[in-house]
């Protein structure tokens, strides 16, 4: 048998071992997939002391970064 013959042998059955050895899902905890709901209503102040509503950036990307130093 040939090199590549035998190499291609070598990786069809390592498929076929790696393909009839199903992971067991029950041992993952996967949880189901719930959709993203909207953003409650809220509102927070600037630098500029001016107040900004998350429905004023209606149709924006919003990112909220919330930090503390404690």
């Amino acid at each position: 048998m040939s090199r590549p013959a035998w190499l291609a042998g070598a990786a069809g059955a390592l498929f076929a071992t790696l393909a009839l050895a199903a992971p067991d899902w029950s041992s993952l905890n996967i949880q189901p997939y719930d959709a993203p709901k909207p953003a409650p209503a809220f509102a927070l102040p600037g630098i500029d002391g001016k107040e900004t509503r998350l429905s004023d950036l209606s149709g924006k990307v919003v990112l909220v970064f919330f930090w503390a130093t404690w």
